[in-house]
């Protein structure tokens, strides 16, 4: 079973492979007959048979070149001990020779090309009419010629090869390069517009849903200065999303001017994500004194950050009293943001699950700055707090 599998991969030769001893072939056959000035007897049955097989073993130099040349020197080494005429049997010689060459390495051709050399020299020192230097110079020369050029050959093709890997590996690292790009991209555009959306929506629906229940419920009881601060409040949210997401898509467009690179305040607008969560029903200690000069992005990861957090209280704890607190210190900027749980008698306005993309965005958000996040349950075990470690890049631009 393994020899005949080992002989299907054997015996089907390409089409150079086939070529190639047909034509050495014919090349010898018109050597043997066309008149020459060499010296040899021409050769006979035994003598063509000799050269036939030799050119025949030129189809294995692809696949076995040393022992091509092997097994072509052995019978040309017996055709022109027989005193055969010497030229009809240099094709041979010289196609094995140069395929070897070709197959390299270096440090197999030319111990190889010397066992050879060697060979050579000896038969043709022996043979009477073949006995001077000039003639075993002569025919050295012409092996080690077409050695060197086979060998040449293979150096170029390496050569070019290597042009073409370093060219395609160039290509798929540019490739890969632009795929990274588009993926970081896209979650950069998913998270800016999670966090846009997600708290604006979040504001006006429960913002709405307390008039909804005052004009059902309390009719009789309606404030109606509250309900018509309460609509403004929402008309107010509704137009700061639609502005931030008109500034969002022409950063996406390639239309905002040079100096709008981020469609999203930086610390400067803490105040006003307190207010607006304090709208909704909350109550927010915003403690953040007056902070030194903190990078661009590191303070729209901050502002982002506190944008979400608020947003998970406001619809997973109504009602609830939150701190945010921020310090810095020589290299970090510390964020902290904490909540004590709903207030008695309110009910989400949603509930947490598996599909959330809240805490992962801020992860993304401090990761983005080279910072951490940690987030879980409140030690004593009500409320929920986020703690996010920004550090500092003093090659970014520092704004508040």
């Amino acid at each position: 079973m393994l020899a005949t599998s080992h002989l299907r991969r054997v015996l089907p030769l390409t089409r150079s492979e086939i070529v190639l001893p047909l034509s050495t072939l014919a090349v010898q056959s018109v050597l043997v007959v066309a008149p020459n000035g060499f010296d040899g007897t021409r050769p006979d049955a035994v003598g063509l048979a000799l050269l036939t097989s030799a050119a025949l073993m030129l189809a294995g130099w692809r696949r076995a070149p040393v022992s091509t040349v092997l097994a072509v020197v052995t019978i040309l080494a017996a055709y022109n001990t027989m005193g055969y005429l010497h030229l009809a049997s240099v094709p041979a010689c010289m196609v094995a020779l140069y395929g070897l060459a070709l197959s390299g390495p270096s440090r197999r051709t030319y111990p190889i090309v010397a066992v050879v050399v060697a060979l050579m020299t000896g038969i043709l020192s022996a043979r009477s009419h073949a006995g001077t230097a000039w003639d075993i110079l002569r025919n050295a020369g012409w092996v080690l010629a077409i050695v060197v050029i086979g060998d040449a050959v293979r150096i170029h093709r390496r050569y070019i090869t290597a042009i073409v890997q370093r060219a395609e590996h160039a290509e798929r690292t540019r490739e890969e390069e632009a795929a990274r790009r588009v993926t970081e991209e896209r979650m950069r555009i998913a998270r800016d517009l999670h966090d846009l959306l997600a708290h604006s929506i979040t504001l006006i629906g429960v913002q709405a849903s307390v008039a909804a229940h005052v004009l059902v419920e309390d009719p009789e009881l309606l404030d109606r200065q509250a309900l018509a601060r309460t609509l403004t409040t929402i008309t107010d949210t509704c137009r700061d999303a639609r502005t931030e997401l008109r500034t969002t898509l022409r950063v996406l467009r390639g239309d905002a001017p040079d100096d709008l690179r981020e469609p999203v305040p930086g610390l400067a607008g803490l105040p006003a994500l307190a207010r607006a969560a304090e709208a909704a029903g909350v109550q927010v200690d915003l403690d953040a004194p007056q902070l030194p000069q903190v990078p661009a992005r590191v303070a729209v990861a901050a502002y982002r950050i506190v944008q979400e957090a608020l947003t998970n209280a406001v619809r997973h704890a109504p009602g609830c009293r939150i701190r945010v607190r921020l310090t810095t210190d020589d290299r970090h900027l510390r964020v902290i943001v904490e909540d004590h749980g709903p207030a008695p008698g309110r009910a989400p306005v949603s509930s947490p699950g598996p599909t959330g993309y809240g805490l992962v965005g801020m992860r993304e958000r401090a990761r983005s700055v080279g910072g951490t996040l940690t987030a879980g349950p409140r030690p004593p075990g009500r409320g929920f707090a986020i703690e996010a470690e920004l550090p500092f890049d003093e090659g970014l631009e520092a704004t508040r």
